[in-house]
Order: structure tokens, then C-alpha cells, then sequence
């Protein structure tokens, strides 16, 4: 197959969707490489290194694509992109699926492309190698705590000195996930003391395991919050009450808050209210993971920095682009896993399958929109 990689064109957008590293392994498995020219300069993989792995450079989008059998993106195409592509041909991408601008799905159906949404690969075993929404949330939970850490400006751990000891800072996370259980690592390993709190039952353990203390409230609607695939329910009206008193309670005497709670194709939840907020001493810091889905806490603002009474809220919508090397390189792993489900034995692409994980991640084919959870 010939596949092609475009560069990003969204703003802030640093990652690439193949590194030299799988380039490489494209090319020894038999499949030829279009690199669109500069695509991964912001992320430290110049246009040498690509044709040193064996690729070839092309100097725009509309070159690159030209025959491509595949197109590799980190992002879904806005609707000027897809003009870009060739018809008939496949997209691969983290499509924003349930944000989807319905010009771009019917720029795509009109070009009979083919284009399959990385964030809906299922939570099964077979295909952890292929979740890139678990991949990129690990780094996220990584630089939330590290942006947490710089804009705070204090010290992290404990400090016992002759001019007098240092206490260690207070971090809590509310939202256990993939982010959440890397930035409770990381704020272990900067030697905060940690809390924090999930819907989950089973984050619990999980957070006992990394050495940082569980809160929530574990009634009967606790215990049976949690989705087949893995996901945190919406809690009803009465439990969100009794957790926001909890929260309360103990938001206000922490130093750093980092929000990560997300649900699919819904609003976020509101976790930090206007007066938790006002509450916590001048210097305190929040970081709202989801302040793309309207965000945790209703103060924050995207991409911004937003001062409450001295307590610092900061919003990012793109953290993995914070890490552009590492987030590059870990999503080009995943789209080098997901190949093999969609290579036919000669080499060709097959998209006629019943492999539930491909199933499960086409948004359109042959002109028609395919996925039920994005129809309207």
C-alpha cells in the first residue's frame, strides 16, 4: 500500500503521525511512504531522517496524498483538508468523533473516504497496543502535573534545612483514569503528598497502589459506577450533591487540584464550583484537563490562564502536544498496530471485514456515514 502522512495544520498542533522509527518498519513490511515535507520538524523528526528510514518527501498536502492508498493524521482533517485527499482513499486519524463538524463527514462521504476515529479502538485486550486515547491521556496526566508544578512555583516534596523545613505540597485528582493515575504517579515522584477521587469502585485500589489516599463517597450507586468498557457513568443528581460536600471540604486545603473526569460525547461534569474555588488559599493552582468539553470547573477558560482571587486556574486543550516527541512517537506505534487488522495477505488494504475493533472505528465508507454513535 502507498501511505501517505500529512502534516497538521491546527493551531498548536506539534505531533506527527509516523516517526522515522516506523517509517522504518513501513517500509521493510512492504508498504511505501509519502511524508508531507516539514510534518514533523515542530516534533524533532526532520525530512532527512524520514528518507534516511525510506520514505519519500513531498512538497504539499495535495502531493502527498495523490494516490495514497491510506493517510495518516494525528487529527481529523478540518473541512479545507479534505480537499487535500484523494477519493476513495482511507483517513485514519483521532477524529473528535462526537465534535465532528457535519461539513467535514459530508466532505468525506462525497469523496467516497473511507476514515476510522483512533478514539473509538475498543478497551479489549487485543487492542491496548492500538489505544491511542489511553497512550496520549498518559502523557497528558504526566504534563498536567508538571504544568501544575511549574505554575505553582513552590516546592514539591518535603525539605528539612537549617533555616527550617518546607512542607511537602498537597495535590489532589479528581478523575481516576489513565491521566489521572499518571499524574498521581508524577505527583508522587515530585514528592507531593496525594489524594484523590474517582466514581469508579476500582480506582480505589489503583490509587492505593501508586501510595496516594482514596476520597469519595462509597454509597450503593458508588459501587455499581462504572461502564462495560471501562468508562465512569453520569451519577445522579443526589450522589454528585454528597461528593461535591466531600470535595468541599477537602479542596480547600489543597495546593494543587488537577481535574481529568470525561465522559463520552457529553458536557463534562462539574467537579470544581465557584465558591470551592474562592475557598482554597491564594497560590493554589488548578489544571482542568477538560476544558475542551466545557471543562471541570466553570471558571476555566481554554488555553488560558485565569486568576481567582490568587488561585491560579489553567486550561489546556492539547497536553500531548506539550510532549510532541514522545506523543508522536507513541500514536505512530498505535497506527503501526491497527495496520495489520486492515492488510489483506498480499499486502493490499481490506476494509471488508467483521474485525470488531475496525467495525467498531469506521465513521464512513463508500460514501455513507457507517458508525451509529455519530449519526444524527
Amino acid at each position: 500500500m502507498k501511505i501517505s502522512v500529512l502534516r497538521e495544520r491546527r493551531t498548536g498542533e506539534t505531533r506527527v503521525a509516523a516517526t522515522p522509527e516506523t517509517v522504518k518498519k513501513l517500509v521493510a513490511t512492504g508498504h511505501s511512504v509519502t511524508i508531507e515535507s516539514d510534518s514533523g520538524k515542530a516534533a524533532g523528526f526532520l525530512d532527512s531522517a524520514y528518507e534516511e528510514a525510506g520514505a519519500s518527501i513531498a512538497k504539499d498536502a495535495v502531493a502527498t496524498a495523490k494516490g495514497a492508498d491510506i493517510v495518516f493524521k494525528v487529527r481529523g482533517p478540518e473541512d479545507s483538508e479534505v480537499a487535500a485527499l484523494a477519493d476513495g482513499s482511507t483517513l485514519i486519524a483521532l477524529m473528535d468523533p462526537f465534535a465532528l463538524d457535519a461539513k467535514v463527514v459530508d466532505a468525506l462521504n462525497a469523496k467516497k473516504i473511507a476514515s476510522l476515529s483512533m478514539e473509538f479502538t475498543p478497551r479489549i485486550s487485543r487492542a491496548q497496543s492500538m489505544d491511542a486515547l489511553s497512550s496520549q491521556s498518559n502523557l497528558s496526566g504526566y504534563r498536567a502535573m508538571i504544568e501544575g508544578a511549574q505554575i505553582y512555583g513552590r516546592a514539591m516534596p518535603m525539605m528539612m534545612t537549617a533555616a527550617g523545613t518546607i512542607a511537602p505540597a498537597k495535590v489532589f485528582i479528581m478523575g481516576v483514569g489513565v491521566a489521572g493515575l499518571q499524574a498521581i504517579a508524577t505527583a508522587r515522584r515530585l514528592g507531593a503528598v496525594v489524594t484523590a477521587t474517582d466514581v469508579r469502585p476500582a480506582a480505589k485500589e489503583q490509587v492505593a497502589s501508586l501510595g496516594a489516599k482514596f476520597i469519595a463517597v462509597e454509597d450503593e450507586e458508588f459501587k455499581a459506577a462504572e461502564t462495560a468498557g471501562g468508562y465512569a457513568k453520569q451519577m445522579s443528581p443526589e450522589y454528585q450533591a454528597k461528593q461535591a460536600e466531600l470535595t468541599a471540604s477537602h479542596i480547600t486545603k489543597q495546593d494543587i487540584v488537577i481535574t481529568t473526569a470525561l465522559i463520552p460525547g457529553r458536557p463534562a461534569p462539574v467537579l470544581v464550583t465557584e465558591d470551592m474555588v474562592k475557598s482554597m488559599k491564594p497560590g493554589s493552582v488548578i489544571i482542568d484537563m477538560a476544558v475542551a468539553q466545557g471543562g471541570n470547573c466553570p471558571l476555566s477558560k481554554p488555553d488560558e490562564i485565569v486568576d481567582v482571587g490568587g488561585v491560579k486556574l489553567a486550561g489546556f486543550t492539547n497536553l500531548p502536544a506539550r510532549l510532541p516527541a514522545d506523543a508522536s512517537s507513541l500514536f505512530a506505534k498505535n497506527l503501526l498496530a491497527f495496520l495489520p487488522l486492515v492488510t489483506a495477505e498480499d499486502g493490499s488494504l481490506n476494509l471488508e471485514t467483521d474485525d470488531e475493533v475496525v467495525v467498531a472505528m469506521l465513521l464512513t465508507k463508500g460514501g455513507e456515514t457507517v458508525n451509529e454513535r455519530i449519526k444524527s
